[in-house]
């Protein structure tokens, strides 16, 4: 392993939207065992930073791999694709207008005459959306769209921040 591999080296796994999950599982338990600073504890200072780095390293593979999301980000940025995010605002008019209406619905939970079945119903078309955004994404970066996988990629960040809202409301909403 070095540091300079990508994750889905790391791994011993092909760069993929859809990696094995059982896969993942078996090479992070692998590493973890290689390289846990425990391992490490009599060894020398280079060799025990070194054990640091590498377990952050199978971390945070392990984290962005397992993540649906964080790995269509990754996968951007070996292409060398970064979202923008923060400073690019064009989105497709029918998506916006779609974020609109969510997120008026989400807005009006509070007032609604059961509003853990508001949050279950907003969750639920979030759900569907965010599984054809991810679809489309797949679709779009196997067929080396990387443009259209890039916006794909940025709507599905909009829809996991809803998801994540609806999440904070209702928490909120179990500590009144």
């Amino acid at each position: 392993m070095k540091l300079s591999d990508n994750y889905f080296e790391i791994f011993g796994l092909p760069v993929s939207t859809a990696p094995d999950a059982g896969a993942i599982d078996e090479a992070y338990k692998r590493l973890q065992r290689e390289w846990h600073p425990d391992r490490f504890s009599a060894g020398s200072d280079e060799e025990k930073r070194r054990a640091m780095q590498y377990t952050s390293v199978i971390n945070q593979a392990r984290q962005t791999l397992t993540d649906p999301l964080a790995r269509a980000i990754y996968l951007l940025s070996l292409k060398g694709v970064d979202l923008d995010a923060e400073t690019d605002t064009r989105m497709r008019p029918e998506f916006l207008m779609a974020q609109m209406e969510l997120r008026e619905r989400l807005e009006l939970v509070d007032g609604a005459a059961d509003p853990y079945a508001a949050i279950d119903k907003l969750r639920d078309e979030v759900a569907v959306h965010a599984r054809d955004t991810a679809t489309t994404f797949a679709a779009a970066w196997e067929g080396d769209d990387t443009a259209g996988a890039r916006d794909l990629a940025r709507e599905w960040q909009f829809l996991d921040k809803l998801r994540r809202e609806l999440d904070e409301k209702e928490q909120r909403l179990d500590g009144d």
